[in-house]
């Protein structure tokens, strides 16, 4: 196995670096299906006699377990290598599939916690965070738009799951054809083994082809020291132990965890939330089963395009105020959804795409946002240990969402006056991350790692 250490998957000399975003690209398209998850809820409802809450908790280990791996593994993956990474990725990733299969089968709710949960949760963490810190050192030129290349493959993970969930169940559902039809556990069950087939193969082509730069690299005409000229973006470095430590740490653990607890909410509701925002007083709904599907697809559009395109705008712009959008833009379009989203369809779908391409570029930019902050020594761990505010957000999102729909009447009978309180209490939180994203400053130079002077890289041995 030691064609998955570090050592042998350091590229040669002339290496082309535009090969590295497919290998990551492979891992994060897969592991994205955790957005598609909306298209069985339903389904997993009625399989288990189950609340919305109670399915909703799944999704909502499964990224709880992703950001503590990502915390606890971060430094194992920045030592090892992201070929290690994304090969451990990939076996808890799709056993994460086979357990929940089991438990679809048997009927044991648990038994989907504990694997799509948390055996799946953890391939997560290892899975998204492997790739981001490669291609980091990769792009030290265009940080924003590495992360976005990276990171735009996780938000795309639906694009592909979404369709192709949803014909695999009718596919394996004979009653698929039946008016009103709700899939069958026993076809969600058939599903995750099929999914868990086929993303072990694609995650496994990630592992094998990608490749880290050697410690002397540098791209052609780059010129580290253009950095420094630049609001709010070092070149020196800080340790993930003295990071989190620092205030700027926990502003954009704040910005993060609002960002993101106002766009799960969506998400992890997508395809039944489109049906119940245009349902009528005969309790039929205007969208289809199907349209609620394309839905779901079209979020994902939104997701990874604004994983790219706004993280890539921050390269011109700067980290902060590209956040300033997101949450600032975000809060009023939250708003507008909120009190008038029902009106017509085509208003729904636009203001919902660009409430979700801000949640994905607020995803793609804080890997770019930490690396101007804290350097790039062990950018990829401290990146880890930011992702616990999106554990804390996949608890928050789908229990403020699923707590107030519970709470409003029956799964399949709501309507859009239902939403209402959750998503002006996402306002709320948008509003709040904004001020962070106001606070945050320069790290104070007390944490900087000691420099040695030949080699300008951080000195291994100790910290200040």
């Amino acid at each position: 196995m030691s064609w998955l250490d570090r050592d042998h998957s350091i590229a040669p000399p002339g290496f082309n670096r535009w090969l590295i975003p497919p290998a990551a690209l492979a891992v994060h398209l897969c592991i994205g299906q955790a957005y598609a998850t909306s298209v069985y809820k339903t389904a997993l409802v009625q399989h288990f006699d189950a609340s919305l809450t109670q399915i909703g908790i799944i999704f909502s280990i499964a990224i709880v377990m992703l950001g503590l791996s990502a915390a606890v593994m971060g430094t194992w993956v920045d030592k090892n290598g992201p070929r290690m990474a994304m090969a451990t990725s990939a076996l808890f990733w799709t056993s994460g599939f086979v357990v929940g299969a089991m438990g679809i089968f048997t009927n044991q709710l648990w038994l989907v916690y504990l694997g799509y949960g948390v055996i799946g949760g953890i391939g997560l963490g290892i899975g998204y965070i492997s790739p981001v810190s490669t291609l980091i050192k990769w792009f030290p030129d265009r940080p924003g738009l590495a992360t976005g290349m990276a990171i735009m493959g996780f938000g795309g993970g639906a694009l592909i799951a979404s369709p192709l969930s949803t014909q695999l169940l009718r596919f394996y559902d004979p009653n698929s054809s039946a008016e009103g039809w709700v899939a069958s556990g026993d076809s969600v069950g058939k599903l995750f083994l099929t999914l868990a087939a086929v993303y072990l193969v694609y995650m496994l082509f990630g592992a094998f082809t990608i490749k880290v730069p050697a410690a002397d690299w540098k791209p052609e005409g780059f010129d580290p020291s253009t950095l420094k000229s630049k609001a709010l973006v070092t070149s020196d470095n800080v340790s993930a132990k003295n990071a989190i430590k620092t205030k700027q740490f926990w502003l954009v653990w704040i910005v993060l965890f609002c960002n993101v607890t106002a766009g799960i909410g969506i998400l992890e509701q997508a395809s039944p939330m489109i049906q119940d925002f245009f349902r009528g007083a005969d309790g039929s709904t205007a969208v289809t089963v199907a349209v609620a599907g394309g839905f779901v697809g079209l979020l994902s559009i939104a997701n990874m395009g604004g994983r790219f395109v706004w993280s890539s705008t921050s390269d011109i712009i700067g980290r902060k105020r590209i956040y300033m959008v997101y949450l600032g833009v975000g809060a009023v379009l939250y708003s507008i959804l909120a009190l008038f989203g029902a009106s017509t369809t085509l208003l729904f779908v636009v203001l919902a795409f660009f409430i979700i391409s801000f949640y994905g570029g607020g995803f793609a930019t804080v890997p770019a946002y930490l690396r101007d902050l804290f350097g790039t020594y062990q950018v990829g761990a401290i990146h880890g240990r930011l992702l616990t505010a999106w554990s804390a957000a996949g608890i928050a999102g789908p229990l403020i969402i699923n707590g107030f729909l519970d709470a409003q009447g029956t799964p399949g009978e709501l309507t859009a006056a239902a939403y209402q309180p959750a998503l002006l209490t996402m306002v709320g939180l948008l509003i709040i991350g904004f001020v962070a994203n106001l606070l945050v400053k320069p790290v104070d130079p007390k944490f900087h790692e000691p420099v040695n002077s030949a080699s300008k890289e951080p000195a291994r041995g100790g910290t200040k």
